[in-house]
């Protein structure tokens, strides 16, 4: 026989579930952090020339990737996600994993694509 036990527990795992999207939401839809993480990802975009002459000089041969220009960009993105994740856990002082969505950082990076392949196009041209 169904009670209404599993049901109500269900509801409450599906509201748990969308109180913490929304906290996962407003932290970078909070308009300081959300500014600051900018401010981070385009100092980050502008080291990225001189650090790819420095650290990358043969990078076709030594990855043996096809394209480089695909391969830098792809690079660059994790790790500016990464260093983006530990930025946010000092600005916040609470823990990233916990309120920050990977694929949100992923996405805000995404806003400066342009910016990141023009940085990688002018180390490597």
């Amino acid at each position: 026989m169904w009670d209404n036990r599993g049901v109500k527990k269900q509801t409450k795992r599906k509201e748990l579930k969308s109180e913490i999207s929304q906290l996962k939401f407003r932290l970078l839809q909070d308009s300081t952090i959300r500014r600051s993480l900018d401010q981070y990802i385009q100092r980050r975009i502008q080291e990225i020339p001189t650090e790819i002459k420095q650290t990358f000089p043969a990078i076709k041969q030594i990855w043996k990737c096809e394209n480089e220009e695909d391969f830098l960009y792809g690079y660059y993105v994790g790790k500016i996600e990464e260093g983006s994740l530990h930025y946010l856990l000092k600005a916040t002082r609470a823990s990233a994993g916990g309120y920050v969505d990977t694929f949100e950082i992923r996405g805000i990076i995404e806003t400066h694509k342009k910016s990141l392949q023009d940085a990688i196009r002018t180390a490597i041209n």
